[in-house]
């Protein structure tokens, strides 16, 4: 009984080791293959939105929810950071850490969740957009959402 059980155990673990000697034998990208991914992916860019943003720029913090953080910068400049899905317990906790390697923070870079018992889910960063207070716009104060706010009649 305990016989196939092991062989299949054995081919799962021979599949997942031979899947990444596949993708090795694949041809490497050109050159200018690589450039016109890098043109596609740069397209995709928001008008007015930042892949990154220099750390020493960063004032402060601010979690709205599960998916957005707000960040203010010098210059009273706040970009809003809109995560790709929601970060599980990002809203709840409203603490979050990084660690990067570089002085930006980066759309592929990832930030974790900060529980009263330690580290919590790791979600990565969408793009830096230019934020604004919806009370600046016509919006009740306090409101945060990123969705335009029409502004009050004349």
């Amino acid at each position: 009984m305990k016989r196939p059980v092991a062989l299949g155990l054995a081919a799962v673990v021979s599949f997942g080791m031979a899947l990444p000697l596949a993708r090795a034998a694949e041809p490497p990208a050109t050159a200018a293959q690589a450039t016109e991914n890098t043109e596609k992916k740069e397209s995709t860019l928001p008008e007015g939105a930042q892949r990154c943003v220099n750390l020493s720029q960063i004032r402060s913090t601010r979690v709205l929810d599960a998916q957005t953080i707000l960040f203010e910068m010098g210059g009273k400049k706040t970009l809003a950071n809109r995560l790709p899905r929601k970060c599980p317990g990002l809203a709840f906790e409203k603490r979050f850490a990084y660690k990067t390697s570089l002085n930006q923070l980066c759309n592929t870079d990832v930030i974790t969740v900060i529980t009263n018992i330690g580290a919590g889910a790791g979600c990565g960063l969408g793009y830096f957009e230019p934020w604004v207070a919806p009370e600046q716009i016509g919006g009740k104060p306090g409101d945060g959402k990123l969705e335009p706010v029409a502004p009050p009649p004349k």
